[in-house]
C-alpha cells in the first residue's frame, strides 16, 4: 500500500511538471525563482554549476560527483545545493521515462526569516564540522505535499502571482524540518564560516568577470586570507582562484552553447583579456576547444 501511494504521488508531480515543461532543460515558470526541468535522454558526466537551490526529482535520476564524493538522487528525492559549487553531473533519462523535476532557489533572506520565526539556533553538529555543500534527502509527505501545491499554483498565472511566494516559503519551511536542515541553518548563521563563504560565493557569481583577488574576497568575508582560503577550500573543494577560473569557463560555455556567442566575445564577457589563454584553459577544462561548441536551444541539465 505504501509503495502504491509513493508511485501515485510521483505520478501527480510528473503530470504537474509536464504541464509546465514545454522544452528540454531548465524552463522558467511564472515565479522568478522556480524552474521546471526535463530531459529525455542520457547525458554523460559533464561539468555543471547550479545556483543555491532545492532540486526535486519526480522521475529519472542524476549522479553528482564533487571531489571524492558521489551522490545519487532520483525520483522521490531532492538535492540540497547549499553553495554554488562546480561538480560533475550525469543524467539518466529516456524518451519513455524523461527526467522530470523542479528547482527552487534558496532565498537566503527568506531562509533567515524562517529560521528566526522557528527559533532555530545553530546546529551543534554543523558548528563542529563544515557541512556538505551538496546533500540529498527523500521526499517525506509534508515536503511532497508542499511541492505539489507549488506546482499546482504555477499552472495559473494569477495563482502563481498571488499564492506563489507563500508556496515557495512553505517548501523552504519543510526543508528546514527535514533531515538536511543543518546545512540550511548554517547558510544563515551570520557568525559561522559556512555562511561567510556562501556570501563570498554569491559575490563571485555577480562579479566573476571583474579582476578579483583573494585578499579582497577575504576582506569581504571578514576573515584573514589564510582562514578564508582554508574554509573556502573545505566548502567548495577548490582554492578561491581555481573556483573563479572554473566559474568563468562554465559561464563561457553557457554563452557559447546557450546564446551562440563567438569565442572572443565569450572570453571577453567572462573576464579574459587574452582569447588564446581562454581557449587553452577552456580545452584543458572541457577536453575540446571553445570553437567546437555547437549552440543548443537549451543546455543539458
Amino acid at each position: 500500500m505504501q509503495l502504491t501511494r509513493h508511485v501515485d504521488a510521483n505520478a501527480t508531480l510528473c503530470s504537474l511538471i509536464r504541464g509546465l515543461a514545454t522544452r528540454p532543460g531548465f524552463m522558467p515558470t511564472a515565479l522568478a525563482h522556480v524552474k521546471v526541468l526535463t530531459w529525455d535522454h542520457y547525458v554523460a558526466s559533464s561539468p555543471q554549476i547550479y545556483e543555491p537551490s532545492l532540486i526535486i526529482l519526480a522521475q529519472g535520476s542524476k549522479l553528482a560527483r564533487l571531489g571524492p564524493r558521489t551522490l545519487e538522487y532520483g525520483a522521490g528525492h531532492y538535492l540540497i545545493q547549499a553553495l554554488s559549487v562546480p561538480f560533475m553531473c550525469e543524467t539518466f533519462a529516456t524518451p519513455d521515462a524523461p527526467l522530470l523535476g523542479v528547482s527552487v532557489d534558496i532565498d537566503r533572506a527568506m531562509l533567515g526569516e524562517l529560521v528566526q520565526h522557528m527559533n532555530l539556533g545553530p546546529d551543534p553538529a554543523v558548528q563542529v564540522q563544515t557541512p556538505q555543500s551538496m546533500s540529498s534527502a527523500a521526499l517525506d509527505a509534508p515536503m511532497r505535499d508542499s511541492v505539489e501545491r507549488l506546482l499546482q499554483c504555477l499552472q495559473d498565472p494569477l495563482d502563481a502571482k498571488v499564492l506563489g511566494p507563500a508556496r515557495v516559503r512553505e517548501v523552504l519551511y519543510c526543508a528546514l524540518r527535514g533531515p538536511q536542515a543543518g546545512v540550511l541553518r548554517a547558510l544563515v548563521e551570520q557568525q559561522g564560516h559556512f555562511a561567510r563563504i556562501g556570501a563570498a560565493l554569491a559575490f563571485l557569481r555577480e562579479h566573476y568577470a571583474e579582476a578579483l583577488s583573494v585578499e579582497e574576497l577575504a576582506s569581504r568575508a571578514n576573515m584573514s586570507v589564510s582562514t578564508f582560503h582554508e574554509h573556502f577550500k573545505r566548502s567548495t573543494d577548490l582554492a578561491p582562484m581555481q573556483y573563479l577560473k572554473r566559474l568563468r569557463l562554465l559561464k563561457a560555455q553557457q554563452m557559447l552553447i546557450g546564446e551562440g556567442l563567438g569565442v572572443a566575445q565569450a572570453a571577453h564577457r567572462v573576464g579574459y583579456q587574452s582569447t588564446s589563454q581562454f581557449s587553452r584553459e577552456y580545452k584543458r577544462e572541457f577536453a575540446r576547444s571553445p570553437g567546437e561548441e555547437q549552440p543548443y536551444q537549451s543546455l543539458p541539465v
